[in-house]
């Protein structure tokens, strides 16, 4: 009886494991077989008279005798005995295995089989999840086991650590038997700490320091300023690509005949960091000698195409400039429609005058024309969809342009990953091409609901659902509710952006928002008139050339406006400042400011609109270069109670001035003109919810709505003075007519594993103004205060004087209005502090703030931070140093 048990070849340790623990193994020597005598050895040839197997469990004895080239009858020696063994070895399927009976001709086959893989068990691996390491184990449930393809699965494992940077890592497999011959594998693996690249030395380098060459790799020294960076873990692909790096550095300087003599990557004896040593040769710096085109192309010629070369005879030699030219040349010869064009360049030379000459040589090539647009990869999203978006059609002439603008476009619905590309191949014919685009696709359905807390509406939730590739027709359905403190809304909407397959874009949206506004009294939000708005708009839009398009549209909205009775109401009459004969409660001036009491009501907007839209961004979503323009007004006025002409102009241009970085150039600016005449004396026709504003988030450095026109509400102290502290002020936001506003915003680069959180820091120069409202009567009560009654009202609706004891002694009672109280009973009301108001802001003189800002689209939302320092500000204005918003659109 064959002892169960065998040894890994280059396996720590094995176990024999108890059938009511198999989930870890333990390392258990296992003696070798006692009963296995060795193979005989053979003096002389024998016959074979008989074969038999012993030991065989799951294979057949004929399946084992078919893997030896001995057979009865024929005759053997020893190096055939022994070539049979090496077979049975070889067929990876048995543990053991040894041949007797050779000194009579009856041999008998004595096989141990492997065993079979049950499971495959990983223990230790936080770092790196299973659904990586599974993919790359080859043994599997229900294999025969086998030393080697332990010893393979145990390579790729500890491969793939070193790939993630982890070159300490070992993994220790061992085998738990069971019963019935099986085995489970456990891979027990010691994952160690992440080796990171301590040093980077540079030998030979005289006219460029070593700091200087570093920051041109993508391999980074461990420090303090790296945290965030990715690029410090050691990547033997990422050394050669700095060895390129390092060369392109060189050659865009004038060193032409630098290269990189040895580069070695050095583990410390702790195997925990790199020291990386590049030895390097720079060579003398050239200069461009003599430039020259050589076009073998009719319609290009070769005294016009000079003009593309934007460097000259004398310049410092520069490959990258060099490089750019041949592109711009090739995009020239394809916007004439020869899409392969092929500009080389060739380099002369001169080690004596230490110059570089270089002719562009752009072969003979014929005109091309599309032959046939493929779309692969789209399986939700319909090949018109697509097909739409190409600004070239089958039998076209090639234009390279448009094959560009075709990507850009395909690349802004959002239904597909980045970096997409239309690629040109030959055709069935030398002047045909085919455009193939190979699509992946990504989830285009958002469901978020997010919790959050804002510096300007404190708790927010939040929740909406998008599909913007619904049903993958390219329409977009979407519906949003939001809830905070100081605001509600909830809509639905819906956009076909190619109406009956043309190029017109319809949609509509309904909605219903509901915003309490505020001011600020003693450093606490008061909450001030509340706002509920619902209706509907409708929407259409053409293009009217390839970046040009018009946009119209249709709204109706209610809006019903009001403030807290309790707090804002008397029954004073507001133009007399005296008790009203008539008892009718009516908003009080004196409680509420001139201003709010105007805005009180409903009204009914009734707006018709256009916008004229110039777009050439490459990315909607997230551009970082090309410009858009957008004119739009609106007109209200079409039925309604409300009528204004409302204009605003806006422009954006985005840059990339360096690899990495995105500056964007924002400016906007409005102006609402009225079309009615002022309802009462000190009011602006212009209704207070209908003005602009500025502030928190879109001027970062000042608060919501913390510049422009205001209010301020001065107390009276006890001793008679007028308290000017701003932080005791009421603070109420009156918008202006008019409003202008200029952003310059850099977008910083972050190592790869910030970018994959979603980071994305910048900073920015602010400067806007917002102005042009009549001046509001003021309102003002002298240092002694003033007495206000609070009317009730009796079961009958009708305003009665409520009477009290200021002792407590007597029960309060009512009487009629205007009706004198008992005697020893004292009106019930309050008595209204003095006060001075102040009007300030109302300029178009520009506010400036300088700030910087990180973006974070965060698992609970986006996210944003600012801190902002406004560096002119004029009195009334309200600035803030730090803001930020989660869990809401920014």
């Amino acid at each position: 009886m064959l002892l169960i048990g065998t040894t890994l070849g280059g396996l720590p340790a094995e176990s024999i494991a108890a059938p009511k623990k198999p989930a870890k193994a333990e390392a258990v020597p296992v003696p070798a077989p006692a009963d296995v005598p060795p193979t005989p050895s053979v003096t002389g040839n024998g016959i074979v008279r008989s074969i038999s197997v012993q030991g065989a469990q799951r294979l057949e004895p004929d399946t084992v005798r078919s893997y030896i080239k001995l057979a009865p009858g024929q005759p053997y020696t020893r190096e055939q005995l022994d070539q049979a063994i090496k077979d049975l070895y070889g067929s990876e399927l048995f543990a053991d295995a040894f041949i007797s009976g050779a000194d009579t001709g009856d041999l008998v086959i004595h096989v141990r089989e492997n065993p079979v893989v049950n499971r495959i068990v990983l223990e230790g691996n936080k770092r790196v999840k299973e659904d990586k390491i599974r993919p790359e184990i080859k043994l599997a449930p229900r294999q025969i086991f086998t030393r080697s393809k332990v010893r393979a699965d145990v390579a790729r494992i500890i491969e793939l650590y070193r790939r993630q940077g982890r070159f300490a890592a070992n993994v220790d497999p061992k085998m738990v038997l069971l019963d019935q011959n099986r085995v489970d594998i456990v891979f027990e693996i010691h994952e160690g700490a992440k080796s990171r690249v301590r040093k980077i030395n540079i030998i030979g380098n005289e006219h460029f320091s070593d700091g200087r060459l570093r920051s041109e790799m993508a391999t980074k020294q461990t420090g303090i300023t790296k945290i965030f960076s990715s690029g410090t873990s050691y990547d033997p692909d990422r050394l050669a690509y700095d060895q390129q790096k390092m060369r392109q550095f060189y050659l865009t300087n004038g060193y032409a005949d630098f290269h990189v003599v040895s580069a070695v990557a050095e583990l410390t004896p702790d195997k925990r960091d790199f020291i990386i040593t590049y030895v390097v040769e720079e060579g003398k710096r050239y200069h461009f000698g003599d430039l020259n085109v050589d076009s073998q192309i009719r319609d290009l010629k070769s005294d016009r195409l000079k003009y593309l070369i934007h460097f000259k005879k004398g310049d410092w030699y520069n490959a990258k400039a060099v490089e750019d030219t041949v592109d711009t040349m090739n995009e020239t010869a394809g916007l004439l429609g020869y899409a392969f064009a092929d500009t080389r360049p060739n380099f002369q030379r001169d080690k004596e005058t230490l110059t570089m000459s270089v002719t562009f040589q752009i072969a003979d090539a014929p005109r091309v024309y599309v032959e046939r647009i493929d779309i692969n990869g789209n399986t939700i999203t319909r090949d018109k969809v697509v097909r739409r978006e190409f600004r070239l059609a089958e039998g076209d002439a090639f234009n390279g342009f448009r094959v560009k603008r075709s990507r850009d476009r395909i690349q802004s619905l959002g239904y597909f990953q980045d970096k997409l590309e239309v690629e040109q191949k030959p055709g069935s014919a030398p002047d045909r091409v085919i455009l193939e685009t190979n699509l992946e696709e990504k989830p285009t359905g958002q469901l978020q609901v997010s919790a959050g807390y804002s510096s300007l509406e404190k708790f927010i939730l939040s929740g909406s659902i998008t599909q913007s590739n619904f049903m993958g027709k390219g329409q977009e359905v979407r519906t949003s509710a939001d809830y905070s403190i100081y605001s509600k809304s909830v809509s639905v909407g819906f956009t076909e952006p190619y109406l009956f397959d043309r190029s017109i874009a319809v949609g509509g949206d309904i909605f219903r928002r509901e915003l309490n506004s505020f001011n600020y009294t003693d450093e606490s939000r008061k909450s001030t008139y509340d706002q509920t708005t619902v209706g509907f708009q409708i929407r259409a839009g053409l293009p009217l050339t390839e970046f040009w398009s018009l946009a119209l549209r249709y709204g109706l909205s209610q809006d019903k406006i009001g403030l807290d009775k309790s707090t804002y109401y008397s029954d004073y009459d507001p133009a007399t400042g005296l008790e009203n004969p008539t008892g009718a409660l009516a908003c009080d001036p004196l409680l509420a400011g001139r201003y709010l009491c105007d805005a009180i009501g409903n009204r009914t907007t009734s707006s018709v609109g256009y916008s004229l839209v110039y777009d050439n961004l490459n990315d909607r979503r997230h551009p970082s270069s090309g410009r858009k323009f957008v004119f739009s007004q609106d007109f209200a006025g079409l039925g309604g109670s409300v009528r204004y002409i409302r204009t605003k102009a806006e422009g954006h241009q985005y840059y990339q001035p360096l690899k990495g970085f995105i500056l964007s150039l924002n400016g906007e600016g409005g102006y609402i003109k009225t079309l009615e005449k002022q309802r009462v004396p000190g009011e602006d026709p212009v209704r207070l919810t209908d003005r602009w504003y500025l502030g928190q988030p879109d001027f970062s450095g000042f608060d919501i709505r913390g510049i422009g026109p205001r209010v301020l509400r001065y107390s009276y102290n006890s001793d008679g003075t007028l308290d000017t502290d701003r932080k005791n002020a009421s603070d109420d936001a009156l918008g202006g007519r008019a409003y202008y506003l200029f952003k310059a915003e850099l977008e910083l680069p972050l190592g790869n594993g910030a970018r994959e959180l979603g980071l994305r820091p910048s900073i920015f120069a602010i400067a806007g103004s917002v102005f042009g409202i009549d001046q509001p009567i003021l309102q003002n009560i002298g240092s002694g205060g003033q007495f206000r009654e609070t009317p009730t009202t009796d079961a009958s609706g009708n305003v009665v004087r409520t009477c009290y004891d200021p002792a407590g002694t007597l029960a309060s009672v009512t009487v009629p209005r205007n009706t004198a109280c008992p005697g020893g009973l004292s009106v019930y009301g309050q008595t209204i502090p003095g006060f001075q108001e102040f009007f300030y802001g109302n300029t178009w003189k520009p506010r400036i703030s300088v700030g910087f800002g990180i973006n974070w689209n965060s698992p609970f939302g986006p996210f944003r931070i600012d801190i902002a320092k406004a560096l002119v500000k004029y009195k009334g204005d309200d600035p803030k140093l730090f803001t930020f918003n989660v869990g809401t659109q920014f």
